[in-house]
């Protein structure tokens, strides 16, 4: 009976509990119910307070715009309101203006109107008394006629024609008289300035060759310069571009080379090497690059002196650098320092006997022809190039143009330019000063050295024997020895395809390897 009775409790237990839990459960969900209809209701009321707050802000903001239309529009009408009175006005003024132009053009009318009247009658006034005057005229001129017996007009023709003719042969002998004295008087003073000015410039004929001789003490020197195989002779030949010559000539040796500043480097060079003693290639090169700044140096300080010597004032620099450089260069044999010295003074003679600038006029015939000195080669004319110089390095433009036009490359514009063309030419043009041979041989020798520097790999050139041979020398890391042998044909092909010339030309190509190590 008791399992029975437990197994009945336990399920009157559960059947108890089972309806505990509905009970609670249907609370719950009347709560939840109730719960939730409130939060709605809350919602709702507060949705509905939101939008009455968004209406009221809304209105106001539809208030507000609808004021500042009308306010815009107000101000509009009242702009426009003005306009019209302004316009209004101006045309009353414009009105009352005519009307008091009109009541001071009725005064002013009868104003002219009496004037007129007064004029009129000064004008008959006028008339009676010229018709008295004509009478009397003419009266005196019957009386005249009568007397002389020729008719007035008669008389007056003669007179005229007699004064014409008069006046016409005086004019006629004045003229050619003056005509005459003008020309005796120009070709007199002309001749005389010329004349006067070269007999005031005292100058040395220029004979410029392309040799230097080197003396030396003993022809044992010779042996020392050749060096061991000639080593030596090549090394100074490759470091100046110079060719050596040495023969029987007693105590004497040759340079030859068309580029004096070349052969001066050459010879002082040679002079310190033989001074020293010490005669080997590395001390060659060394005292090359030397001699080299040495030169350099020379060259401003010649520039230096010359305006120095010729009371020159103000030159840049650069330009006294070009002018030192004249001194190592020529134009058709005749020393560019030297004509450049003498074109300065002969243009400083004539200006002061024109009574122009006479410091203006030297400085023009000074660097008339700095254009021939460029440290590179340029298609430009020498004139022109010099006048980009002057301009660039901050010379006037009289100086500039005097340049730009001594060969009539461009207009002259100042009296300086014509003075600066008739100076060079009488300082180049005298028996002696130049030998165009010489300056058509130099000009080859250049050509040839550029037909080398047009191929890569080309470090130096040098046109020796009087341009029978031409030595190259090539950068070894960029030209193989194959390729130098090919250059050197190139090259001969190129110099026998575009260049004149006589005889032969020998092309060496030289390719050196150097290890050069310094031991500490």
């Amino acid at each position: 009976m008791e399992p029975l009775s437990i197994i009945i409790g336990i399920v009157a237990g559960i059947a108890l509990g089972f309806g505990i839990a509905k009970f609670l459960e249907k609370s719950n969900v009347s709560n939840l119910i109730k719960n939730a209809k409130k939060e709605a209701g809350s919602i709702l009321k507060d949705a509905k307070a939101e939008a009455e707050t968004i209406k009221k802000d809304k209105l106001l903001q539809a208030k507000e715009k609808f004021l500042e239309l009308k306010s815009e529009h107000e101000k509009e009408i009242l702009a426009k309101d003005k306009k019209i009175a302004e316009a209004e006005k101006r045309t009353r003024d414009k009105e009352s203006q005519i009307s008091n132009e009109l009541a001071k053009s009725k005064k002013s009318n009868d104003e002219l109107e009496n004037k007129i009247n007064d004029y009129n009658n000064k004008i008959e006034q006028l008339d009676k008394k010229s018709q008295e005057v004509d009478k009397l005229h003419k009266s005196q001129i019957e009386q005249l006629e009568v007397i002389s017996g020729l008719s007035a007009d008669e008389a007056k023709n003669q007179l005229v024609e007699s004064l014409k003719a008069e006046a016409k042969t005086n004019a006629m002998a004045h003229i050619q008289e003056t005509i005459e004295e003008a020309k005796m008087t120009a070709q007199q003073e002309a001749k005389k300035i010329i004349i006067n000015t070269i007999q005031r410039v005292g100058t040395e004929e220029a004979v410029e060759n392309c040799v230097s001789v080197f003396n030396i003490e003993s022809d044992d020197v010779k042996g020392r310069i050749i060096g061991r195989e000639g080593r030596n002779i090549r090394a100074i030949e490759a470091a100046t571009g110079v060719e050596i010559i040495v023969d029987d000539t007693p105590e004497a040796i040759i340079l030859s080379c068309f580029d004096p500043v070349r052969r001066e480097i050459a010879r002082l060079a040679l002079h310190k090497l033989v001074t020293d003693g010490r005669i080997h290639p590395a001390r060659i090169e060394e005292v090359v690059a030397k001699t080299q700044k040495q030169i350099e140096e020379e060259i401003i300080e010649v520039g230096k002196r010359t305006v120095i010597d010729l009371g020159i004032h103000g030159l840049h620099p650069e330009l006294i650098k070009i002018v030192g450089r004249m001194k190592y260069r020529s134009s058709y044999g005749q020393n560019l320092l030297q004509h450049s010295r003498e074109v300065s003074k002969l243009c400083g003679l004539m200006a002061a006997e024109l009574g122009l600038n006479v410091k203006l006029a030297k400085r023009a015939g000074l660097l008339h022809d700095i254009g021939k000195v460029p440290e590179t080669e340029s298609e430009l004319p020498h004139a022109i190039l010099g006048m980009q110089w002057a301009e660039k390095y901050g010379e006037k433009e009289e100086v500039c143009n005097a340049i730009g036009a001594h060969h009539d490359e461009i207009e002259m514009k100042s009296l300086i330019s014509p003075i600066v063309q008739v100076c060079d030419a009488i300082s180049g043009a005298r028996p002696g000063a130049r030998r165009q041979v010489l300056d058509s041989y130099i000009q080859r020798l250049k050509d040839l050295e550029e037909v080398a520097y047009s191929f890569q790999g080309v470090k130096n050139a040098y046109a020796i024997q009087a341009g029978r041979e031409l030595r190259v020398l090539v950068e070894s890391e960029k030209v193989s020895d194959d390729m130098a042998s090919n250059l050197s044909f190139e090259i001969s092909h190129k110099i026998q395809t575009e260049m004149t010339y006589p005889g032969q030309v020998k092309v060496t190509v030289i390719r050196e390897t150097r290890a050069v190590n310094i031991a500490k």
